[in-house]
């Protein structure tokens, strides 16, 4: 009885301080958020004063400010009012809402197929998006009405066929991740070789139309656009986080997942489903923007962890940084001219991505 008793009473602390250091690890990772959500507010105000018309940073508060007290209306210029609220916000809320899709979606696609390297550009929804668009500006065919809406329609549709197509063929295989993979990897390449042959036919206007849509950019922003991809991201998001648990077991494997009683393969399923509409409806506005849903989610693993409570919103936030970062140095490097933002975001994502691989761990799986 003597010697129960002290193992209890040394049982005890042992439980209380591994409690402590969850809950201040917790308290880390959620500083760790509120400083990212610091930062990307900084970086959006910034933003607001660099371009072609350059805008005092008094001027850009005063604007911004005009939203919620009206006397400060009067004390800006109209010219500076019509740059930020009519071109240069919707495209920074785009920027941020787009690169935190993607970036979500390229977190979710990662653990369910078990694959650092996977992305929902890796399963073709961005070559299906392509071939969409081309079909829509050469033949001026597909669903939607006349116009860009026409491409947008086009792109989303296509994408939906693809992830349809995909996961029809991953069936096969039982939704394994590799299956997946391999399945994704087909695809791309027959929407690509489609696309490559109505660049073939097409005119030379059209040619270029194309490949500038396929280079991604953020200049026809409208604030639908962005409350739009707000919205569908805010769903996404918010149904992700109430299986956060449930993705934590998925990443440790199958058995495991099943051990705890967790429906792996329609929790793949219905996972990549959601991701994978998230990233068919940022692309179908933006066109093809790589690598922020690749980088976007490792950086957040090493900011977070692999918890999924913490790394989707870190993943959100991190997508939204790049995006929003890339798309700021488009505007700024040549200006007045602009680069696409899909040339930039590659360039940066890159080397960055070249560092998390050289760094030996990226927090997943030991890669």
């Amino acid at each position: 009885m003597k010697t129960w008793a002290l193992s209890s009473k040394s049982e005890t602390p042992t439980r209380d301080a591994f409690g402590h250091e969850y809950r201040r690890s917790a308290a880390t990772r959620m500083l760790l958020l509120a400083a990212g959500v610091a930062l990307l507010a900084a970086l959006a105000v910034l933003a607001v004063t660099v371009g072609a018309v350059k805008v005092p940073l008094g001027d850009a508060c005063r604007v911004l400010m005009s939203a919620l007290w009206t006397p400060w209306r009067h004390a800006t210029s109209s010219l500076s009012r019509a740059v930020i609220w009519e071109l240069r916000l919707p495209r920074i809320a785009l920027a941020v809402v787009a690169g935190a899709g993607l970036a979500l979606s390229g977190a979710v696609i990662q653990t369910t197929a078990r694959n650092p390297l996977a992305s929902p550009f890796t399963l073709g929804i961005s070559a299906a998006a392509g071939f969409g668009a081309a079909l829509a500006i050469v033949l001026g065919a597909g669903l939607g009405g006349p116009g860009r809406w026409l491409v947008v329609a086009n792109a989303f549709a296509c994408s939906v066929a693809a992830m349809a197509l995909v996961h029809l063929l991953g069936a096969v295989k039982g939704f394994s991740p590799s299956a997946t993979v391999l399945s994704g990897i087909a695809v791309n390449f027959f929407f690509m070789a489609l696309t490559s042959l109505l660049q073939y036919l097409g005119q030379s206007e059209d040619v270029k139309a194309v490949v500038l849509w396929l280079m991604g950019g953020l200049h026809r922003a409208t604030w639908g656009q962005a409350g739009l991809l707000g919205a569908v991201l805010l769903v996404a998001l918010v149904l992700l986080w109430a299986i956060a648990w449930d993705l934590n077991a998925l990443q440790l494997g199958d058995e495991v997942a099943h051990s705890l009683g967790v429906p792996h393969r329609r929790l793949r399923l219905w996972a990549s489903l959601v991701a994978l509409l998230v990233t068919a409806t940022v692309i179908s506005f933006t066109g093809t923007i790589g690598f922020v849903c690749l980088v976007g989610p490792h950086m957040a693993r090493l900011m977070v962890g692999p918890d999924h409570r913490f790394l989707l919103p870190a993943s959100c936030l991190m997508g939204g940084l790049l995006l929003l970062g890339a798309d700021t140095v488009a505007r700024t490097m040549v200006a007045p001219l602009e680069l696409p933002v899909g040339i930039v975001t590659s360039l940066l994502g890159v080397p960055i991505f070249v560092y998390l691989l050289l760094r030996g761990n990226t927090g997943y799986w030991g890669v």
